[in-house]
């Protein structure tokens, strides 16, 4: 009988283009996939993926569940995609005495508040901070604020109902706005606890990095520091362009290295991917999130890997790899300069088409275009949105070259968004 084929536990939500691309990659790399997934248990593998059914609010039945699942053919290795699915295979792992980030660890970095209260207390920099219930009185916590200040939901990510106010009216304003988001049908559908509370932290003057990192049993190597060239000054977030390797100079660089390195120590992160937001004010490094998982969607396209034998990996493959128990030492970021762009919803509509792809993919430096929104899809934009339009990937002799040409790339795209026509009750439509 041959050796068992090595297994990695994969826990993640049913759809998205990241689960596709570790399964791609781990056909590459002959390793199988166990996969957690939030899929319906009350159909015979609807996703015909064999997946283990979890459920993100039922942390620990989730856990639990996926053990039973593994126990005749145990994992050797765990990795998550997403942020809800992080406690929850930390949770396994460890119960599978896996090498992993410790629960604890992932919890603090999901939680802003507890994040901010265990970097503060190992005396790193930190933004002045307070969480507010979603009912607070908004108009009594304005004149107290020290402005300008950024809101941020705790129970949401990618920039979702993050706000600027640099008074007291636009904190009462944005503060109502985020307020009616949290109420929203799909954000009370994630039964957390802290869809309640919204974090009000002092806005951060500075430019704006993201770092990739791998922890390898406590050591931190860098995959990634990407730029984010457009200014984030508010009122929204939206992330558009990353660029790596960052513009910035070597001495920086290591101070931001440095800097997410303590951030990591004091969160207590141990075993895996990490993806991290930063802004660099002055002199200073603020760690803004830790997420204890790799950097989401397909913006992991951007990235590539080199070893000393002229080898190349993608993002995916390295995880897996170092989830199947292999060092990272022998990789380092591939030396072309690479960028994605996260093409932002310019308004909201429903999305028709997209014209002039083939002039965008003709642009020096481009080597993928992806349109993601579909046809009569309802878009929304941020702060209340939680999708792009597509993404464009270059890469190029420099930095600011691939920033160009993806940049002229969006320029010869062209969106076509109808208006939502809002349906009255008791209105007839054309036809009836």
């Amino acid at each position: 009988m041959g050796a068992r084929q090595t297994r990695i536990l994969l826990v993640a939500a049913t759809t998205g283009y990241q689960t596709r691309m570790f399964g791609e990659a781990a056909e590459r790399l002959d390793i199988e996939l166990v996969f957690a997934t939030d899929r319906c248990d009350q159909l015979d593998d609807p996703w015909c993926d064999r997946a283990i059914p979890i459920r993100f609010h039922q942390e620990r039945a989730s856990a639990d569940a996926i053990v039973r699942g593994v126990e005749d053919h145990p994992p050797v290795g765990a990795i998550a995609l997403g942020d809800r699915a992080t406690t929850i295979c930390a949770l396994a792992a460890e119960r599978l005495a896996l090498p992993t980030h410790p629960p604890a660890a992932v919890a603090a970095a999901r939680d802003k508040r507890q994040m901010r209260e265990r970097l503060r207390g190992s005396g790193l920099r930190v933004p002045w901070f307070t969480t507010l219930p979603v009912d607070a009185d908004a108009s009594r916590c304005a004149s107290t604020l020290p402005y300008p200040v950024v809101l941020k939901p705790l129970v949401l990510s990618g920039s979702r109902g993050v706000i600027r106010a640099d008074t007291p009216a636009e904190f009462f304003a944005a503060f109502d706005r985020v307020r009616r988001l949290l109420h929203a049908t799909d954000v009370r559908a994630m039964r957390d606890p802290a869809a309640d509370l919204i974090q009000v932290e002092s806005y951060i003057h500075g430019r704006e990095f993201a770092f990739e990192g791998l922890l390898d049993r406590g050591a931190l190597h860098a995959l990634a520091l990407f730029d984010k060239p457009d200014p984030l000054e508010g009122p929204f977030f939206e992330e558009t362009i990353y660029v790596t390797p960052a513009r910035t100079d070597r001495p920086a660089e290591e101070k931001i290295r440095c800097s997410i390195a303590d951030a990591v120590k004091a969160l207590g992160l141990y075993h895996g991917p990490i993806h991290a937001e930063c802004r660099v004010s002055s002199d200073d490094v603020f760690v803004l999130e830790i997420a204890a998982r790799p950097i989401g969607g397909l913006c992991a396209k951007a990235l590539q890997f080199e070893n000393m034998r002229g080898e190349t990996v993608s993002l995916e493959e390295l995880l897996l790899r170092h989830a199947a128990g292999a060092s990272p030492s022998e990789w380092s970021p591939a030396a072309r300069p690479s960028g994605v762009m996260m093409i932002p919803i310019p308004r909201g509509g429903l999305y028709r088409r997209t014209e002039g792809e083939d002039e965008a993919r003709s642009v020096s430096g481009v080597w993928h275009l992806q349109i993601t929104a579909k046809p009569d899809q309802q878009l929304v934009p941020l702060p209340e949105g939680a999708s792009y339009l597509g993404f464009i990937f270059a890469n190029g002799e420099t930095p600011d070259r691939v920033e160009q040409s993806l940049r002229e790339a969006h320029a010869r795209l062209t969106f076509v968004i109808d208006r939502s026509v809002p349906v009255v009750a008791g209105q007839k439509t054309a036809g009836e």
